[in-house]
């Protein structure tokens, strides 16, 4: 079937977009869209993949679904739209840029656009949900799109920074050889979880270590 995708993404994936989980999913997140209000913006779906070509990827981030709230999820893992609110989590990550690299992150607001730009691909395992509901589009199909998302990016790229906070993102490192990718592995930077283990993890230091030690350019971060 047809979708609206980067290009370099559409060919990688191309035997997803046939198979039945797929079609049915795509049924369902239509009619989803036409009852309800879902987020992000519908053009804004596949946005992470838009914005971050298939072999231009450096690190990935991975979220778990977009943020449920008005005017939030704009279809890129723990960013918001210019002008909006700094969200806890991504607050979180930015004092740790601020200890772990002795000076300010890059980013001046809640936008990650900047790191995206760079080769950061920031995607989240769910790609839409309702209103109000977190979680509310899990199980419908999202997770296997984008755990083939993973798989494909692991399989056929090599010195890719993978970033799994949490432990439903941690579960992803069954697909990524860690003798071709770098796996960085920490709590979740919510509020909840953030003083058991993500300040001090030093993960944005460790990828841009890798990606130097591998002849590729760091992250602004």
């Amino acid at each position: 079937m047809d979708v609206r995708i980067d290009p370099t993404w559409k060919n990688a994936l191309r035997a997803e977009f046939e198979k039945d989980y797929f079609v049915n999913l795509t049924k369902w997140v239509r009619k989803a869209y036409q009852t309800e209000i879902v987020y992000p913006p519908a053009a804004q779906i596949f946005r992470a993949f838009d914005c971050c070509p298939f072999d231009k990827v450096k690190v990935v981030i991975l979220g778990q679904d977009p943020y449920h709230g008005p005017h939030q999820a704009e279809g890129l893992s723990f960013s918001v739209p210019v002008g909006q609110q700094v969200p806890p989590s991504l607050r979180n990550m930015l004092k740790e840029i601020e200890s772990d690299l002795g000076h300010p992150s890059l980013i001046k607001g809640g936008n990650l656009i900047p790191w995206v730009e760079q080769g950061v691909l920031l995607l989240n395992s769910t790609l839409t949900v309702s209103a109000g509901k977190p979680a509310s589009h899990q199980g419908i199909g999202w997770e296997v799109f984008t755990d083939a998302a993973i798989q494909t990016l692991a399989k056929q790229q090599k010195g890719i920074v993978f970033m799994l906070w949490g432990t439903y993102a941690r579960q992803k490192k069954c697909f990524i050889d860690s003798e071709t990718h770098l796996i960085l592995e920490a709590p979740h930077p919510s509020p909840l979880s953030a003083s058991r283990g993500f300040f001090g993890c030093k993960h944005f230091s460790k990828a841009n270590n890798y990606l130097t030690s591998i002849g590729k350019t760091p992250i602004m971060w």
